[in-house]
């Protein structure tokens, strides 16, 4: 009996394999996945190579925290009968897409990109800035368009990404005549990047204020303990401020009674509630919503072979898909001189 065709809209999301994953990825993007999944074709790439453009140094570490990543998407509650997981490293078609795309786009013009501005100045490269990183939209547009993906989950200071991915689809299919790759659209979560521990704008394990999805209970107990709220709060009765202060910026993003945390948030404005007690709540919430992460990640860890099966499957998918994406580009371009072997 033949297999109806998949109509659904495809999505390409994924993440760079340098660490395991933490409450920001779970808040902005991860439990965003769990929902779609059932209403799209889903690929969540496991981005190996883009992980080397700023961890040449030690590829060791970006081949661990393969099989870490994806522990935890399995631990939040992706499913691999609706989500396809692969690899990037694995997918040849993604390099040969990107080699040809670097022909269509300027050095200018990746410099101008402000999201790579951003992250050359955070990472402090100056000119020594590695050819790979400079790069990275144009490898991006590659895993986009060889999925053919329509929607990409990204964050708002990812959007210039998207947006540069789209030029080159444009300029593409200009240069062929028809409309061979297609465009992406933006799909951005409810609740903004959320904040380090310790305030800072980003939270990063590297800068130790990360919460990962595997944090023990003491880990949470005390990752919310020293967590910054506002320094000038000296006391529980005097005023403080909910702007800037991350405990009040968690709870937004966890706490599904919004009357209860706005009660709290105007009771901590005018004085009378301290930060032991509005810690005390996020604890518990985040308690609540870590532990049956952290068995079914416990649980599926005591299966790697079963883990990295499920990649060689969902990899040679996606294989099959991006190489028939690149051939069809080769032919439109007309760079098919060989006939097939």
């Amino acid at each position: 009996m033949p297999v109806a065709p998949d109509n659904r809209p495809i999505i390409l999301t994924g993440d760079r394999t340098t660490g395991p994953l933490h409450l920001g990825h779970y808040a902005g993007s991860l439990k965003n996945r769990v929902r779609l999944q059932s209403t799209h074709r889903q690929f969540l790439l496991l981005a190996d190579t883009q992980a080397l453009t700023d961890n040449a140094h030690d590829p060791d570490k970006i081949r661990r925290n393969v099989l870490e990543v994806a522990l935890d998407y399995l631990a939040v509650g992706i499913d691999p009968a609706l989500t396809t997981i692969c690899v990037q490293s694995a997918l040849p078609a993604l390099a040969e897409l990107t080699l040809l795309y670097l022909n269509f786009v300027t050095v200018a013009r990746l410099e101008r990109n402000p999201t790579i501005k951003d992250e050359i100045q955070a990472r402090g490269f100056g000119r020594d800035i590695p050819a790979g990183f400079l790069c990275y939209p144009v490898a991006q547009a590659a895993d986009i368009t060889g999925f053919k993906a329509t929607v990409v989950p990204v964050g708002e200071d990812q959007a210039p990404l998207i947006e540069q991915t789209n030029e080159i689809v444009r300029r593409l299919n200009h240069q062929i005549g028809r409309d061979v790759l297609l465009e992406a659209k933006a799909l951005f979560a409810e609740v903004g990047r959320l904040p380090g521990v310790d305030g800072k704008a980003k939270m990063s394990k590297s800068q130790g204020n990360a919460i990962l999805l595997s944090a023990s209970p003491n880990g949470i107990s005390n990752a919310v303990r020293r967590m910054y709220t506002d320094p000038a709060h000296l006391r529980a009765t005097d005023p403080g401020k909910v702007e800037g202060n991350v405990v009040f910026t968690y709870l937004n993003a966890f706490d599904e009674d919004r009357f209860a945390v706005a009660e709290l948030k105007a009771q901590y404005r005018r004085g009378g509630l301290g930060d032991v007690a509005v810690k005390r709540r996020l604890e518990d919430l985040l308690q609540h919503v870590l532990a049956p992460i952290r068995a079914r990640r416990e649980q599926f860890g005591r299966d790697p072979g079963f883990v990295i099966d499920l990649l060689r499957r969902g990899t040679r998918t996606a294989r099959e898909r991006t190489q028939a994406t690149l051939d069809e580009l080769r032919g439109a371009l007309g760079l098919s001189v060989l006939p097939p072997a």
